[in-house]
C-alpha cells in the first residue's frame, strides 16, 4: 500500500491516492480540486485510477469529481446515500450519479480493502475509510480538533458518537484527515478535548 498526499484547491483540502503498488490500481479519496495534478501523479507513479472515494459531500471534497469522471470513463464514485440525497446546493454541488456504500461496507482497490465506517456529524453522510493501518477520517476528526458541526446537516451528539466509535476501535490507526495534517489515533485519545469529550474521559 502506497499513500500519496495532494493538497488541493479551494481551500487546501488533502486528497489522497491510495495506490496497490503490485496490482497498478489506485483510487482517488476526496479529489476536491486540481484534476490534472491528480491524474498527473497517478501517471507518474503508474497506476490506473479505478475509483473515486468520498468521505462526504462537501465541494472541497468533491470538486474534481466531473473532471475525474472526464478523464476517465467508467471510474466508479462512491459517496453514501445521506449525502448524496442532499447534493444540489452551494456546499454539496450535484455531481453526477454516484455508487452508494454503508457502514461495514468494502470496496477493493486491486489487492487492497477499503472498510466503510458511518461517521456523521460533520455531514449526515460522513464515512471513515480504513485500510490495514490507516483511517482516511475526512472532516470527522482532525489533529487536535474535529469537523465542524454549524453548517447544514451537521449535528453535533452525532459527531460525539462518532468520535467515541473511532476511540473505541482497537489499536492504534495512522489517521489521514481532510485538512491539516496527519496524526494517529492515540495521539488524539490522549491530546484531542473533542475526542476526550466523546469517550468520557
Amino acid at each position: 500500500m502506497i499513500i500519496k498526499r495532494l493538497e488541493v484547491p479551494p481551500i487546501g483540502t488533502n486528497c489522497y491516492l491510495l495506490e496497490d503498488n503490485d496490482a497498478k490500481l489506485a483510487a482517488v479519496i476526496d479529489p476536491g480540486g486540481a484534476p490534472e495534478a491528480i491524474l498527473g501523479r497517478a501517471e507518474g507513479d503508474g497506476v490506473t485510477v479505478v475509483s473515486v472515494l468520498l468521505t462526504h459531500g462537501h465541494y472541497d471534497h468533491t470538486g474534481a469529481v466531473q473532471a475525474l469522471r472526464a478523464a476517465l470513463p467508467g471510474i466508479k464514485v462512491y459517496l453514501h446515500p445521506a449525502d448524496a440525497a442532499l447534493t444540489g446546493d452551494e456546499m454539496m454541488p450535484g455531481i453526477g450519479e454516484t455508487l452508494p456504500y454503508n457502514d461495514g461496507d468494502t470496496v477493493p482497490v486491486g489487492n487492497l480493502t477499503v472498510q466503510v465506517l458511518h461517521t456523521p456529524g460533520h455531514t449526515p453522510g460522513g464515512v471513515c475509510l480504513l485500510v490495514e493501518d490507516t483511517i482516511f477520517a475526512g472532516d470527522t476528526l482532525f489533529q487536535g480538533s474535529m469537523g465542524r458541526t454549524d453548517l447544514p446537516g451537521g449535528d453535533y451528539d452525532q459527531i460525539m458518537a462518532s468520535l467515541r466509535r473511532l476511540n473505541d476501535l482497537p489499536g492504534n490507526y495512522q489517521v489521514l484527515p481532510g485538512h491539516m495534517g496527519p496524526t494517529t489515533l492515540n495521539r488524539e485519545r490522549t491530546d484531542n478535548y473533542y475526542m476526550r469529550e466523546a469517550s468520557g474521559g
